[in-house]
């Protein structure tokens, strides 16, 4: 079963085609990663599997159900590009306010606010104003949000923007421990050696999905040896 199914999607934002014709699937259990660069189309792209932004054209199903659908924000975490933070508060109470709109309550949330803050190594700063964290440990606190309440799909917009490569290699590996628990994982990164991580990858240029595959397949059929030179090829550029 195909847990995002992308079909026929344009997105317009006046005169201007963000997205053109876009189609994806992603699998089950499956890491797939957006790779770009900015102003690509990935943003917006995620924004449409989300619910956030409704397509002009095409369709957006998630998990079997039409997107944009607001009962399906219990089925998946979500990391914005930008950190939608309470500043003024706390990161414990952020994260007690978000655990409360999904539904966790008592020592359930007490355990997965540790378990979460743990992952993203900030446990020694539950109780630190969010005006005080610096810019990575923001990004950190959200991606914490997002695991909450062990979604099913986590969904994550430049998710290591910020980070430090030592805690970067960290939440890689419990991106991956999370996928072999069976959760599926869709990313958008402009990094080649992150998108080497993931199993497969979608490659998106001026709004318009240029390849898909996984990163040994995207080289074979670029007939290069490197991510960056099969992006050049295969995403309409000159080869270097």
């Amino acid at each position: 079963m195909h847990v995002v199914d992308v079909l026929s999607v344009t997105r317009r934002f006046g005169a201007k085609t963000v997205l053109k014709d876009v189609t994806l699937s992603v699998e089950r259990g499956e890491i797939f990663g957006l790779l770009g660069p900015s102003g690509s189309g990935k943003t917006t792209l995620i924004k449409l599997m989300t619910g956030i932004d409704k397509s002009d054209e095409g369709t957006v199903r998630m998990l079997g159900e039409q997107m944009p659908k607001l009962a399906m924000l219990q089925r998946f975490g979500y990391m914005a590009q930008s950190d939608a933070l309470y500043q003024e508060l706390t990161a414990l109470e952020n994260l007690q306010f978000f655990a409360s709109l999904y539904g966790l309550s008592g020592s359930r949330r007490k355990e997965r606010i540790q378990a979460a803050m743990k992952v993203v190594d900030l446990l020694d700063h539950l109780n630190k104003p969010v005006a005080a964290y610096s810019g990575g440990m923001k990004r950190r606190l959200s991606l914490a949000i997002s695991l909450l309440h062990e979604p099913e799909l986590l969904i994550l917009d430049e998710p290591t923007v910020g980070i430090d490569p030592v805690l970067r290699q960290s939440i890689w590996n419990e991106l991956t421990a999370l996928k072999e628990r069976g959760t599926t994982i869709i990313l958008t990164t402009h990094v080649m050696d992150e998108a080497e991580k993931c199993d497969r990858i979608g490659l998106i240029r001026n709004g318009e999905l240029t390849a898909v595959d996984s990163p040994e397949g995207l080289k074979s059929a670029s007939g290069t040896d490197s991510l960056e030179q099969a992006f050049i090829v295969l995403g309409g550029g000159v080869r270097a």
